[in-house]
C-alpha cells in the first residue's frame, strides 16, 4: 500500500507540475511569482474533473467552382484551407514545423516537462515570458477549440490567459494522444494551423506565397513557413522581409539541431533570400473570369435545401465544407460571349449588352455575360441583367417581337396552315375581344409597322419580316391563353418570377423578362419540344467523396415535335430564307440556323433570339435606368441614329453564335411533317409510273390533297400515271391540290405528212416578137 501511495504521490506530482509548469511558459502573460502555490494546491482536484472527450470536427475548408472544363472558377471560404495528407507534405515542412516547434514532438507524451523546465528556467531568469512549454499536441487542441467556437465569447475563452484555458488544454491534449497516432497529429496541426496571409494550413500557404503544391516546398521555403506559426503578422514575408529571413534562419538552426539538416546546408540556404512567388488568395465571385455566372450560381446555391435548412446554415456549408462545384460553363463559349458584347457595347455605356447561351435538351448554361463589370464603381455593377430577380437579376425588360414565335406555335397548333394570308394594314386600331384563359380582353389597341408599310402575309413572310398588324390578327385568330401557356411552359415567366401578363400586346412583347428566360424557351423549340429547366451546376462532391443532391433541369415534352419543327422551319427563314425582306439576312452562320428580332415600341430595349441544334442564345440591349429610346445613342464609340434587334442584338449574336459553333459539327433540324403542320412547303414526289390510285394515296401521304383529273394519251400503260400538276420536284404547301394525270394506253397514230404542192412553171415574160 505504501508503494502504491508513493507512486500515486508522485503521477499526481507529474501532473501538478507538468500543469503548473505549462500555465507559467506557455506565452501567458502571468504573474510569475507565487504562481505555483496557488496552482499546486488546486490544480489536481480540477484538473481530474475537466471532461477529457476530445472530438475534433472537421477543419474548415474552401469550396471551389469549377467551369464545365474543370478550371477553377471562384473560391469561397471562412478559412483559406486546403487538406492535404501527411504523405503529399513536403519532408523538409515536418522537419522544420516540428524542429522550431516541438523539437522531442515524437519523444515525449501530450506535455514536454524536460522542455517545459526548460522553458520554465529562461522565463523565470529573465523575468519575462521568452519561451513558450505547448507542446504540437497542445497547439493543435487550442486550433481546434478556436476553430470550434460558435460566439465571440468561446473564441475568446480559446485563447484566454488563465489557467483554467490551459488546464482544459492539456487533459484534452493528453486524450488527443490517447486517440491520435503522432504522426495523425502532426498531420492535423499542418492542415489547421494559421500561416497568414489568409492561409489556413501548409498546403494554402504554399499555394499563397510560393504558388506551388506543400508537396514539393524544398529547404527555404519549409523553413521560411515554418517560421510564420509563431506569430503570422510579425513574420509576414511580404511586408517584413528581414524578420522573416532572420526567423526563417532561425528554423534552420533548429533543423541543424534537430538533425535534419548538416551544419553547410543550413548556411547555404541561409546565405539566399526567400525568393517569394506570391498568389494573393481570392474569395467570392469578385475576380473571377465569369463573375455575373458565378453570382448565379452562388444563388442557386442560397436556395438549396441540400446545403442547410437556414440560408445562413448554407452560407457556412459553402465556406467551410471543403465542397468541389462542378459548373456547366464553357471557357471557350463564354470567351466569345463577352468578345461579342464588348465589341459592341462598352462596359461604361448607358446601355447594357447581355446575353445568355443554352444547351437545347439539357439546359445546362453554357455561357452568361453581359456588358459592365462585376462590383461597384463606374462601368460596374452587381446587377446580373441576364437573369431573373431572384438570381441577383433586374426587373428584366420588354421582349419586343421574340414573343411573336409562341404566337406562330400556337397557330400551327390549333392547325391554322402557314400558307394562310391575312391582309395588314400599316396602322391597325383593334377592338375585337380576343381569348385570355380565363374569359377575354377587350380593350382598344393601337398596332403600326415597324416600317409604315402594309401587304398581304402569311406565317412564313408575316414572320420573316416582322409584321406587326399581322400577327395582331394572327393572335385574334389563336388566342392569347394558348401562346402564353407555350412561352410559360417554356420556361418564361416576368423577370420578378410572377406570370406573364394576358395583354392583347402579348404578341409584341409587353411582358418584361429576362434574357436567360427567353433563351431557355428558345432552347425548348431547338429540342423539338422538350423544354429543360436552366442548370448551372452538374454536381456537388463532398470532402469524403460523398454527393450533395442536386436538382434536375426537369426535361418534358411540352409541345408536339411536329410544331416545333414548323416553327423551326419558319424561323430558318428569318435569317436564310428567300425573302430579301426578312429581319435576320444579317445573321447567317453557314449552318442551320433560326432566330427572330424583337425591338419595343419606342425603341428602349432591343433583341435577338436565335438558336442551332446545339445551342440557343439570347441577347438583350437596355438602358438599365431609363425606358427612353436607344435611338442616338454611342455605343462603343458608334453613333446609332437608328436602332432594331438587326441592328446591334443581331450582329452580336452572329459573332459569338460563329465562334461558340465553330467546332461543332454542322446539324439540321427536322423537316416538318406535312400531315402535322399544315400549309408547311414540302417537295411534290415523283409518282410518275405509278397507278393513279398508287399516285393519288403517295401524295396524300406527302400531305398533299390529291386525285385523278383526266387521262391523256401516253405510251405509258394505261392506268399509270403521266405526269403530275404542280409537276414533280416543285415545292408545294402542304394540303395543296395536286392533279394527277393518267395514262390511255394509247398513242394516236402520226397525222400523215401533207402532200406535196405541185410546181408551178415559172411565167415567162412576153415575147415582144410575139405582140
Amino acid at each position: 500500500m505504501a508503494v502504491l501511495a508513493s507512486a500515486t504521490k508522485h503521477i499526481l506530482g507529474i501532473v501538478v507540475l507538468a500543469a503548473v509548469a505549462g500555465l507559467l511558459v506557455a506565452g501567458l502573460a502571468l504573474p510569475l511569482v507565487g504562481a505555483t502555490s496557488v496552482a499546486a494546491r488546486s490544480t489536481v482536484d480540477s484538473f481530474t474533473s475537466l471532461p477529457a472527450d476530445f472530438e475534433a470536427t472537421p477543419q474548415a475548408q474552401r469550396s471551389v467552382v469549377r467551369d464545365a472544363r474543370g478550371r477553377e472558377l471562384a473560391v469561397f471560404f471562412d478559412e483559406y484551407r486546403v487538406y492535404k495528407p501527411l504523405d503529399k507534405i513536403s519532408p523538409s515542412v515536418q522537419q522544420a514545423i516540428v524542429a522550431i516547434e516541438d523539437a522531442r514532438f515524437f519523444d515525449h507524451g501530450p506535455i514536454d516537462l524536460q522542455g517545459t523546465a526548460r522553458a520554465l528556467v529562461t522565463n523565470v531568469s529573465s523575468g519575462s515570458v521568452e519561451q513558450g512549454g505547448s507542446t504540437l499536441t497542445q497547439q493543435y487542441v487550442k486550433n481546434v477549440l478556436l476553430s470550434q467556437a460558435e460566439t465571440e465569447e468561446e473564441a475568446a475563452a480559446a485563447v484566454e490567459t488563465s489557467y483554467a484555458r490551459k488546464l482544459r488544454e492539456l487533459r484534452l491534449a493528453m486524450a488527443a494522444e490517447e486517440q491520435l497516432t503522432k504522426e495523425q497529429i502532426l498531420e492535423r496541426y499542418l492542415n489547421i494551423a494559421y500561416f497568414g496571409g489568409g492561409a489556413y494550413g501548409i498546403e494554402a500557404a504554399a499555394q499563397r506565397f510560393y504558388s506551388r503544391s506543400a508537396g514539393k516546398l524544398d529547404v527555404n521555403q519549409a523553413a521560411t513557413l515554418a517560421g510564420l506559426v509563431q506569430s503570422p503578422s510579425r513574420y509576414d514575408p511580404e511586408q517584413y522581409p528581414a524578420r522573416a529571413e532572420a526567423r526563417r534562419n532561425n528554423v534552420l538552426e533548429a533543423m541543424v539541431a534537430n538533425g535534419d539538416i548538416s551544419e553547410q546546408r543550413a548556411e547555404s540556404v541561409a546565405s539566399k533570400p526567400l525568393r517569394l512567388k506570391p498568389s494573393p488568395t481570392t474569395n467570392g465571385c469578385t475576380v473571377s473570369y465569369a463573375p455575373f455566372f458565378c453570382d448565379y450560381v452562388y444563388r442557386e446555391l442560397m436556395d438549396w435545401d441540400a446545403l442547410g435548412e437556414t440560408v445562413e446554415q448554407r452560407e457556412q456549408t459553402l465556406r467551410r465544407g471543403g465542397l468541389q462545384i462542378q459548373t456547366t460553363l464553357e471557357p471557350r463559349e463564354q470567351r466569345a460571349a463577352n468578345r461579342a458584347v464588348r465589341a459592341y457595347v462598352a462596359p461604361r455605356d448607358r446601355a447594357v449588352g447581355a446575353i445568355a447561351v443554352v444547351e437545347p435538351g439539357t439546359g445546362e448554361i453554357t455561357a452568361m455575360t453581359h456588358s459592365m463589370g462585376y462590383g461597384s464603381g463606374p462601368g460596374k455593377t452587381f446587377v446580373n441583367f441576364v437573369t431573373d430577380f431572384d438570381r441577383g437579376g433586374s426587373g428584366g425588360f420588354q421582349s419586343g417581337s421574340t414573343m411573336k414565335p409562341f404566337v406562330l406555335a400556337a397557330a400551327i397548333k390549333q392547325g391554322i396552315p402557314l400558307n394562310t394570308q391575312i391582309p395588314s394594314p400599316a396602322q391597325l386600331v383593334h377592338t375585337t375581344p380576343m381569348r385570355v384563359c380565363n374569359g377575354v380582353v377587350s380593350d382598344t389597341w393601337e398596332v403600326g409597322n415597324y416600317d409604315g408599310s402594309g401587304g398581304t402575309y402569311d406565317l412564313r413572310t408575316g414572320t420573316w419580316r416582322s409584321v406587326n398588324t399581322f400577327f395582331a390578327l394572327l393572335e385574334e385568330r389563336t388566342g392569347i391563353c394558348d401562346p402564353v401557356k407555350i412561352a410559360e411552359a417554356g420556361g418564361i415567366t416576368q423577370a420578378d418570377g410572377k406570370p406573364l401578363q394576358q395583354f392583347k400586346s402579348f404578341v409584341l412583347g409587353s411582358n418584361t423578362v429576362s434574357p436567360l428566360g427567353m433563351a431557355e424557351a428558345y432552347a425548348m423549340f431547338a429540342a423539338r419540344g422538350t423544354h429543360c429547366e436552366s442548370v448551372a451546376i452538374t454536381s456537388i462532391t463532398k470532402p469524403n467523396g460523398d454527393k450533395v443532391p442536386v436538382p434536375p433541369a426537369n426535361c418534358a415534352k411540352v409541345i408536339d415535335a411536329g410544331v416545333a419543327d414548323g416553327v423551326n422551319q419558319v424561323l430558318q427563314g428569318t435569317i436564310d430564307g428567300p425573302d430579301p425582306g426578312r429581319t435576320g439576312a444579317r445573321m447567317t452562320l453557314g449552318r442551320p440556323a433560326g432566330g427572330k428580332t424583337g425591338t419595343t415600341d419606342n425603341a428602349s430595349d432591343i433583341w435577338f433570339l436565335g438558336y442551332t441544334p446545339q445551342r440557343a442564345a439570347a441577347v438583350a440591349i437596355t438602358n438599365p435606368l431609363k425606358t427612353e429610346s436607344l435611338k442616338g445613342y454611342t455605343l462603343n464609340g458608334v453613333y446609332y441614329p437608328e436602332v432594331c434587334g438587326g441592328c446591334i442584338p443581331g450582329p452580336i449574336w452572329a459573332q459569338a453564335m460563329s465562334e461558340i459553333s465553330a467546332p461543332m459539327p454542322a446539324r439540321t433540324f427536322t423537316e416538318p411533317d406535312p400531315n402535322e403542320v399544315a400549309g408547311v412547303q414540302s417537295i411534290i414526289p415523283d409518282v410518275r409510273g405509278l397507278s393513279g390510285a398508287r399516285a393519288v394515296a403517295e401524295l396524300q401521304a406527302a400531305g398533299f390533297t390529291a386525285y385523278v383529273a383526266a387521262e391523256v394519251n401516253s405510251s405509258v400503260s394505261r392506268g399509270l400515271t403521266v405526269s403530275t400538276d404542280p409537276g414533280a420536284g416543285a415545292s408545294y404547301f402542304s394540303g395543296g391540290t395536286v392533279r394527277v394525270f393518267t395514262s390511255t394506253g394509247y398513242v394516236p397514230p402520226p397525222p400523215p405528212p401533207p402532200s406535196p404542192e405541185p410546181e408551178k412553171k415559172p411565167n415567162k415574160k412576153p415575147n415582144k416578137k410575139d405582140d
